[in-house]
């Protein structure tokens, strides 16, 4: 793909599929995987997330998993045995997420009334936006990553919204299946958030330098 600047603001200008598009091609493809695989998958991302990245007490932002993607209730209960104060998102009917800390496994439910089309949340009281300032890393779903840390998500903007409240030094982690890691180029755009390490089943890679690191 093309290094140039506007293109990559618009892809299509340059014959470059568009983010909508993308999207399409990963939903296709992850449909092709199996409940054992992404169980498989999950308990992977535990093994391959490198040694001291996440220390005893830090609070940890992730997120649980839904439909095609790789299954993070291993890599919650790995955090939860570490002693890790971790938080997962409570979308609720706004632009914003909010945030609620999980305890056990035990405490995430299927939200009522959406038929698993959201993730399941914890019972526990649901924290404001700016409750991601608490977190020393945020581990982000993504549908692809580029070298640059661009991340494609699902389109509605929620965590592009959200990583605007997280510390400087706060480590942003994408996680999602190896062939969506891209030598290329994705659209990016001014709002888009980068991420500076992407977790896969295969491995972990830093994918740009931080301010300060």
């Amino acid at each position: 793909m093309s290094d140039n600047n506007s293109a990559r603001e618009d892809p299509q200008a340059a014959g470059e599929p568009s983010k909508s598009e993308l999207r399409h091609r990963a939903l296709a493809l992850r449909k092709r995987t199996t409940s054992h695989e992404r169980l498989i998958a999950g308990r992977a991302l535990v093994r391959e997330l490198p040694e001291l990245t996440v220390r005893p007490h830090m609070t940890v932002a992730a997120y649980v998993s839904m439909g095609t993607e790789i299954e993070t209730r291993p890599l919650l209960a790995w955090l939860l045995t570490q002693g890790c104060t971790v938080l997962v998102p409570r979308l609720g009917s706004g632009l914003d997420i909010g945030w609620s800390v999980v305890r056990s496994l035990d405490d995430l439910q299927e939200v009522s009334g959406t038929g698993h089309l959201r993730p399941d949340e914890p019972s526990s009281n649901v924290l404001p936006p700016n409750a991601l300032k608490q977190a020393d890393i945020v581990i982000a779903p993504a549908l692809g990553v580029d070298p640059q840390g661009v991340r494609l998500g699902r389109g509605a903007g929620w965590y592009d919204r959200a990583l605007a409240a997280r510390r400087q030094d706060c480590l942003l982690i994408a996680v999602c299946w190896p062939w969506e890691v891209t030598d290329g180029h994705l659209p990016a755009q001014p709002h888009d958030v980068p991420a500076d390490a992407v977790l896969t089943p295969a491995g972990y890679r830093w994918l740009r330098r931080r301010t300060g690191a």
